[in-house]
């Protein structure tokens, strides 16, 4: 079943319910230092396995840049 997420301000697609470690490799973005906000809430790195994106969701993905 497909769902639709809000992603950085754009809607998206995806083909089913994924966890967030699922997210990430859909991505590309697997290895990168990011955070991750679903519906004003930060996603713990420890829960991206157990967390379902779900139907509806408002997901911002902030990548960490270095620089000086």
């Amino acid at each position: 079943m497909a769902i639709r997420i809000t992603l950085n301000g754009a809607a998206r697609d995806l083909p089913a319910s994924l966890n967030f470690e699922q997210l990430l490799e859909e991505l590309a973005l697997n290895g990168k230092r990011l955070a991750i906000e679903r519906n004003g809430e930060i996603v713990p790195r420890s829960a991206f396995g157990d967390s379902r994106v779900a139907d509806g969701d408002r997901i911002e993905v902030v990548i960490a840049v270095g620089g000086g």
